[in-house]
Formats: C-alpha cells, structure tokens, sequence
C-alpha cells in the first residue's frame, strides 16, 4: 500500500461535483418515490417540451424524449478457506451506483434518429435533439421506405410498481448482517467448501413525453435475494454447488423477509451435501417433472426469444440468432400440446418487464403467444406492427438506459397453470422412471431457438410414483416443438411461481433487460436425458 498523500486533482474534483450535481438533479426532478400525484413532475414536463419544440422546429414528423435515472445495489458475503489453511475468510462486498440522463428519438425524412447526454438541461436537450434530426436525415439516405408507426392514445400519467419499503432505505449494516448469518449457518459443516450469498436492488425512475401528447412518469423497483453453497470431495476430486432460489421480482425490502433466508441455509447446506454423494444418472429416455425454478429458462429460451418478431425477420442474426417460428407459421405452428397456453404480459404483479407504459408509451397488456397448443402472436412493437399485419403494437419497446436506443424486447412469458386441484405429487405419481429438476444451471440452444441442451440446480431420481435421492451429472436434450408437445400436466393455479432473469442480453450494442417467466410444476413424457461430465 501506498504511503503517497491522497491528492485531489483538479480532474478528480471535476468529477466528482459533477456526479454529485447529476444526483441532485435527479433526486429534484424525480422528488418523492412514493408520491400520491397521478400526473408527472411539471419541471420534467418542460424539459420534454423543450425537446419536442425544437424537434418541430428542425422538422422532425415525430419525437420523443426519455430522461431516465437507474440504480443498482449489490451487496453480500463470501465464506471461503484461505490457500493452505483452515481458516475461513468472511469477505463482504457492497456495490451501488446510479446512471442519469436523457435520450431523444425522432423520425425525419422517415427514418429514425437518436441522441443521448447525461447533462440534462434545456440547452443540452436542445442540442441533442437538433443531432438527433440530423442523424434521421443521415439515415435516409440509406433506406427506400420510410417507417410507418401503429397509432397509439396520448397518455397523461403517473405509475409506479407496487412496493411497501423502499430497500435504499435500508442500511448496508442490515443487509450484510442477514446474509452473513445465512452464509455462516450454510457453512457449519466442513465439507461446504465456500458459502456466499447476496441482496441485489434495482430502481429505474423515468420520463416520456411525446409528439403525440403522451407525458409518462414512472417507477419500477426491483429486489434479487439469493444464496448458494459449494461443497468439495477432495479425495475423489469432485465439487457440488447448490442454490437457494428465490422469485425475483418488482417488489421492495418487504420480499426480503419473505425469503426466509435463515430459515432456508441448512437445508440448502444438507442438500449440497446430498449432492456431493450422489450418483449420476443412468442416461436414456426418461419421464421429467420440472418445477418453476427450473422451468422458467426452459420456457425463456425456447419460447420466450423464438417469438421475438426481430428475432424471427433475422435483425437480430448477427449477435443472437434468428427463429424457427418465421412469419409463414404465423397462426399455424402447432408448438405443443393442447395444455400449453402461454401469454406475453407486462401487466402480472411482481413481473420484472412488468411496467405501466413501455418505451414506446404504449399502454401495456396481456396477449396469447401460444394457445392450446398453436402459436398465435409475436412480441412487437410500433415500428413493426404492420409488417404482419397487426393495426396495434403489443407494448414490448424498451431501453435499458437513457443512452439506449429502445427496441424490442421480451416481456413476462408465462405458461398458464393446469386444472385446479392437480398437485405436484400428482404428477410424480405418473412417473414410472424420472426426474425431477429444480433450479438452474448451464445449458445451450441453437441460433434458431429449436435444438436445445438444458441442465439443472438439483436432480431428484423418480421410481414407481415417488420421489427418490438426489442424482448427479443430469441434462436433457430435445427439440422445441417436440419438447413442448411431450408436457401431459401442469399442476394447478396453488403452485404458480415467477422465476427470471435481471440480465437477459440482445442486440448490438448490447442491451439488457429484467424479465420474469411464470409457471406450475409441469410433466414431460420421453425426453433424452444426458450423462454430463
């Protein structure tokens, strides 16, 4: 370490007010997290004024304006021996940070232009928004059809996600506290390797005015608790992981008790263990009962992107594949079946893409993707509605930062659950030879959605209807049609759970969006299980 003075050169200081003057400024433009107005801040309406003023004025034939601020809040502990020692390191980590600024859309000369800085004020907003309109004509020179967008209302509107504490609000101290006497309790028995666990919160406060009318405020807060255990066989060479997977959702401190974190750190450590000795499994064709922790990246690879209409026009080939759902199967496809009904909703409670108005300011909705089997609608979004020949958009736009152009994206993808009263031993009770998988783990699919490989948290053997021991080394491999249309039950409403992914990627440059997949325990008939390594 150092013994240099810490010196705070002029540079350093620039920065630092600057940030500390971004942070004011949002914290005056986005005020009170939980005001009761049902209309947005006046200051952020001028600011969308000025933008759509002089979008005019350049000549623009429509404009938007997005200012955004986001934060993200990670912290936790990690337990772990020290090299060549039995002593345990308890190291926590916080992380925390928050991103402010403006991005305005326009369309001149019929094509799209974008501009973004994280300096917002009238005279930025104004500059920017001339750039924009020159990066529109730019684009027109190379495109020989102009864009056409599907109508939408005007809305006047404020809206925030449901959420009863605020989880900024709780201390670090709190925090590290809960999840180091989780980690301490997972790693009692000498065999757990390392024990690790983490709180994680995300807050997007952001503002949309429009051409059109539309003056849009809203807030989405979302909380991501985990736990996971690694337990070693250093004899045999062999290491087991386990996690404790929880539902992430919009919601704040207030799921974090729900969680039972405590509660739930011996019986992620005995079943770590369990792991560490099990057998693997005897590959070939197998029965498998899948539930909601496992399910919900079944259900997001291979139907939520499939039906991303960029996806399916081959825009987004070049970073993450294309579709095997191309617009010819459009109303035809029979993708599973007659119990697989799967809607797009950005309504759900506790949905992660759950918001009131996309980046389009659209009002959002639900609408069947998949029904009783045949695959029914894309996710869209304005500038795509007419290219299969749909008159509205599906509310699917979003940008994952203010410097973001917004495009589409996937919203809540969830299965619909079976008739009420089936249970989950209902379905392990059909199962002669099985599996049951929870949780999630590596897998592959294809560039089209269709061959897939997926493996799992935790692997319990099924014999004649029951419930065995913990098995090892399992994956299973299938396509996506035939994967669907092998499901022969879904247990009832009682067990319907959203599981998902605050980091879903696409597009270039790279976006990430949160999204949640809900779903019931589910049966599979006959699919090829794998011996991993």
């Amino acid at each position: 370490m150092s013994d240099a003075p810490n010196i705070l050169t002029r540079r350093g200081f620039v920065a630092m007010t600057t940030a500390a003057a971004s942070v004011a400024a949002a914290d005056r433009l986005f005020g009170d997290a939980r005001s009761s107005s049902t209309k947005p801040d006046p200051a952020l309406e001028r600011l969308g004024a000025v933008a759509l003023a002089e979008a005019r004025k350049q000549g623009a034939t429509y404009a938007d304006l997005r200012i955004c601020r986001y934060r993200n809040q990670s912290s936790g502990f990690r337990l772990s021996p020290q090299r060549g020692s039995n002593i345990t390191d308890e190291v926590p980590f916080v992380f925390d940070d928050q991103s402010f600024g403006f991005g305005v859309r326009v369309i001149a000369n019929g094509q799209w232009g974008f501009a973004a800085s994280p300096n917002v004020t009238p005279e930025e907003i104004v500059r920017m928004t001339r750039e924009a309109v020159g990066v529109a004509k730019a684009n027109s020179a190379a495109q020989s059809e102009a864009l056409e967008l599907a109508p939408t209302k005007a809305y006047v509107d404020r809206w925030t996600s449901d959420f009863e504490k605020d989880p900024f609000t709780v201390s670090i101290d709190e925090k590290l506290d809960l999840i180091h006497g989780a980690a301490l309790s997972i790693k009692k028995d000498p065999k757990v390797f390392s024990a690790s666990g983490s709180l994680r919160f995300h807050s997007e406060d952001k503002y949309f005015a429009s051409s059109e009318g539309s003056s849009i405020q809203q807030l989405i807060v979302q909380s991501y608790p985990g736990l996971r255990a690694t337990a070693v066989d250093m004899k045999n060479g062999l290491s087991r992981s386990r996690s404790y997977k929880i539902e992430p959702q919009s919601a704040g401190w207030e799921s974090i008790p729900k969680a039972n974190l405590g509660e739930n750190a011996p019986r992620i450590r005995a079943e770590v263990l369990e792991a560490l000795a099990a057998p693997p499994v005897t590959p070939g064709k197998k029965d498998l009962v899948l539930v909601p922790s496992h399910l919900w990246l079944t259900i997001h690879e291979s139907i939520g992107h499939s039906t991303e209409l960029d996806r399916a026009l081959g825009y987004e080939a070049n970073y993450a594949g294309t579709s095997f759902l191309t617009t010819d199967k459009l109303g035809k496809l029979s993708f599973g079946s007659e119990l697989i009904n799967v809607f797009g909703d950005r309504t759900n409670a506790g949905g992660l893409a759950t918001v009131k108005y996309d980046d389009d300011g659209v009002l959002t909705t639900k609408f069947p993707i998949i029904e009783k089997g045949i695959f029914k609608h894309y996710q869209t979004i304005r500038d795509q509605a007419h290219l299969i020949g749909e008159k509205e958009s599906r509310g699917c736009c979003y940008g994952d930062s203010w410097s973001s152009v917004p495009f589409q994206r996937m919203p809540n993808v969830w299965l619909q659950p079976g008739p009420e009263g089936v249970n989950l031993n209902d379905l392990i009770s059909g199962v002669e030879d099985g599996i049951l998988i929870e949780g999630d783990g590596s897998f592959s699919i294809d560039q089209q959605r269709y061959n897939f490989q997926f493996g799992g948290d935790a692997f319990w053997e099924i014999k004649n209807g029951k419930k065995g021991g913990m098995l090892s080394r399992v994956a299973y491999q299938s396509k996506t049609t035939d994967f669907w249309h092998s499901c022969d039950g879904i247990a009832g409403p009682g067990y319907w759970q959203q599981f998902g992914a605050p980091n879903d990627g696409k597009g270039e440059p790279a976006q990430i969006n949160a999204v949640s997949h809900g779903c019931c325990p589910a049966r599979f008939r006959q699919v090829n299980v794998l011996l991993t390594d």
